[in-house]
Order: C-alpha cells, then sequence, then structure tokens
C-alpha cells in the first residue's frame, strides 16, 4: 500500500531530510543504518526484559506479593510509556540525533543500581530509570528506521521492531543462563551491553545529523479519498483500543508466564523462562513477516488477523497441558505480534506530519498498557489466582473487530 496525502496542518518548524539526500534515500533501503538501528534495538530491549525474567529471584528474595510484582512492572513501563509521546512531539518541532546515545546512558544507569538493589523503593527507582531510556530510544529511533527505508515503510518498521522482539526474547535467556545461577548481582554484567548499544547510536547519531534541517514546512492539499480529520481521530483511537487489547493479552504473558508454568506444571524456573524465551522468538518472527505483509496486501487486513485471528488459540491455552501450552504460545506469539509494524505505519500514514509523536505515542502506549495490566493482572491473580488471570484474558482479542471500522487508504503513485 502506498502513501497516502492526509489533511493539512497549521505551518510548523519540523525537521526534514536536506534536499539531495532525500532522493538518495530513496532509491532504497539503507541496510547498514537499519541494521545498526534494529541490533540496538535488540540490545535495548535485552536489557529492558531482564526487569520481568528476575521477577522469581526478586520474588523469592524480597517476599514480594503479585500486586507488588505488577508495580514493578508499572514503574517501568508508566514512565516509557508518559514521556515516550512527549519526546516525539519535542523531536517533530527539532530533532535530536544523539538523544538516542544519551538515553541509554539512563538505561545503563538503571542496571548497575537494579543489580545493587536491597530494598523495594530501590528496585522501584531501577525500573523507572530503565523506562525512561526506553521512552528517549524509541520515538527517535523509530523515525529513523523510516528515514531510511527508502518507501519501504513496513518492511523498515519490522525490522527495526524485530530487533526488539528478538531482544525481549534474548533477555529470559540470559537470565536463566546468568542471573539464575549467579544472583541479582549478576545484572551489572549487562550494563556492558548498554554501553555497546551507546557506541553504536552514537554513530547512528553522526549519520542521522546531517539529514536533518529545519524549515518551516507547507500545508498539504488532503486527497479527495483520504479520510477526513474526523474519521482520521476514530482510526487513531481504534488503534489505541486495539494496542491495548493486545499489549495487555501480552502482559499476562511476559510478567506472569513463568507463574503459571511453575503453578500448573510444576516446572523449574529455569525452565519457565525457557518456554518464555520460545514465546517471545515467536512474537519476534510475527513482527517480521507483518510489515512487509502490510506492504503488499495492505496493513487493514494484517491488523484484523493478527489481534482477532489469535482468538481461538488464547481461549485453548488456559485449558492445554505442558506440551499443547508450549505450542499454543508460540502460535499466539506469532499472530499476535504480526499487528505491530502494521499498526505504527497505518497511524503514521493517518498523521505524516507527527512521525514521532505517532511512534512515541503507540510505543509509549504499548508500554502504559502493559504495565497497566500487570498491575491489574498482578491483584486478580493475587485473589482469583493466576489460572483465573490467564481465562479472562483469553477473551481480549475478541477487541480486534473494531478494526472493520478501520478507513481504507488512499493509494498514491510514487514519484
Amino acid at each position: 500500500m502506498d502513501k497516502p496525502v492526509i489533511a493539512s496542518e497549521e505551518t510548523q518548524v519540523a525537521p526534514v531530510v536536506v534536499p539531495g539526500v532525500a532522493e538518495k534515500a530513496a532509491v532504497g533501503p539503507v541496510y547498514l543504518v537499519l541494521g545498526g538501528i534494529s541490533f540496538s534495538h535488540f540490545l535495548n530491549d535485552t536489557m529492558q526484559s531482564l526487569i520481568p525474567s528476575v521477577y522469581p529471584i526478586l520474588k523469592e528474595n524480597y517476599a514480594l506479593d503479585f500486586a507488588q510484582i505488577g508495580m514493578i512492572t508499572l514503574a517501568f513501563q508508566v514512565t516509557a510509556s508518559l514521556l515516550q509521546p512527549v519526546v516525539g512531539y519535542v523531536t517533530d518541532k527539532k530533532a535530536q540525533p544523539f538523544s538516542l546515545a544519551i538515553g541509554m546512558g539512563s538505561t545503563f544507569v538503571g542496571l548497575l543500581l537494579l543489580s545493587v538493589a536491597h530494598v523495594y523503593g530501590m528496585i522501584l527507582v531501577s525500573a523507572g530509570l530503565v523506562g525512561l531510556g526506553s521512552a528517549v530510544f524509541h520515538p527517535e529511533s523509530s523515525r529513523i528506521a523510516r528515514m531510511a527505508s527508502g518507501g519501504r515503510y513496513g518492511y523498515a518498521q519490522a525490522v527495526f521492531q524485530v530487533g526488539g522482539n528478538f531482544g525481549s526474547a534474548m533477555g529470559p535467556m540470559l537470565a536463566a543462563l546468568i542471573v539464575v545461577p549467579f544472583g541479582q548481582p549478576s545484572i551489572a554484567w549487562f550494563s556492558v551491553i548498554a554501553a555497546t548499544a551507546i557506541l553504536i547510536l552514537w554513530r547512528i547519531g553522526r549519520w542521522y545529523k546531517p539529514l536533518i534541517a529545519p524549515r518551516v514546512s507547507k500545508a498539504v492539499a488532503r486527497q479527495p479519498n483520504a479520510p477526513s480529520p474526523r474519521r482520521t481521530a476514530l482510526a487513531i483511537a481504534i488503534l489505541i483500543v486495539l494496542v491495548f487489547s493486545k499489549f495487555i493479552y501480552m502482559a499476562s504473558l511476559t510478567s506472569y508466564y513463568t507463574f503459571f508454568l511453575i503453578h500448573k506444571f510444576g516446572v523449574s524456573t529455569q525452565t519457565s523462562q525457557i518456554f518464555l524465551f520460545m514465546f517471545l522468538a515467536a512474537t519476534a518472527v510475527g513482527t517480521y513477516f507483518g510489515g512487509p505483509i502490510g506492504d503488499r496486501i495492505g496493513r487493514r487486513y494484517v491488523i484484523w488477523f493478527s489481534i482477532l485471528g489469535v482468538l481461538p488459540f488464547t481461549l485453548l491455552l488456559p485449558f492445554a497441558n505442558l506440551f499443547w501450552t508450549a505450542i499454543l504460545s508460540i502460535v499466539i506469539g506469532f499472530v499476535i505480534s504480526s499487528a505491530m509494524p502494521a499498526i505504527i505505519v497505518f497511524a503514521q500514514e493517518l498523521m505524516p506530519h507527527r512521525f514521532g509523536m505517532i511512534s512515541g505515542m503507540f510505543f509509549g502506549f504499548a508500554f502504559g498498557a502493559g504495565g497497566l495490566g500487570a498491575a491489574l493482572l498482578g491483584e486478580v491473580a493475587d485473589a482469583k489466582g493466576i489460572e483465573f488471570v490467564y481465562q479472562a484474558c483469553a477473551f481480549l482479542p475478541a477487541i480486534g473487530l473494531l478494526a472493520m471500522f478501520l478507513p481504507k487508504m488512499p493509494k498514491i503513485r510514487h514519484g
């Protein structure tokens, strides 16, 4: 699906690609930059996923209940959620090419603090600092991925996001291999990953900086078949609700899947983290395929299939044995994750003058929904039991029916 031209916006100052460089970028994706930003996303989310991966250790060491575990997730994800749209809005006005490297420093400090935290309050502060690093990273790095896409926006967004998904999958595996046997202080070793990410992002910032030139943007005439401003607002609201349903369900798996497996099947902590790795790896694969497929057949179809299509599998999961739990979680991870690249690009095409804010809002809302969901589900798990959580959350993908109200985007010829 080609780029739409959307309704005009008031005159504003915005970062744009320098004339001449844009034409070269349009020839095709800048694979080195896409690879670098995706690998940085991998490193970033590897570190972030350590937080839920060490929940069993923190729960045992400090006698935490499920509600306190949910609050740790809330401290991390709401920090990222509240700040990401703000960061995106600011960088829409004035791009900050080296903010990525600076923001990664917050993650660096958060990991070091978490490795030595011995009171619950310090654990919350550590999680918040890692969330702050995420808030800075996602909006601007998503913009860079689009700039390096060469017009293949779904593909570029998928490459960018799949790095994060693989990082999220790698975190539990590294936790099982390193943090579980060596304890909480070993979290400090992962600060080396943060230092590596800082160096890569600084180099990407140097590539990005010459492409930015401030200018006064001109009003863009709206295509006759483009969605009206009211329809655009409705579509954004629907996409937000779909992200809400997706990430509340994802929170039930990423935050409590290990506890569910330990409680229902009596597996060890390390075995449960390997199962979590398989689920998260499947989400990475699904993310990669979701973007290019959306470029080819249309993003509405991908969104519809991804969120609503996963419903039969989520309904079966609470009643499956251990083997089928593993199989179903892999299928659920693959299918439900394919929506995110399509959702982000669809929203960017609805509001092309607000790339950073849209990216920050949707990534931020995803984190916030996951954080609120984790806190709420923790309360429910304490009151009703962990198995009840999965039985209740199984119906969340039915919200995908709202995708039928998304507008059809106009197809515009390039060049």
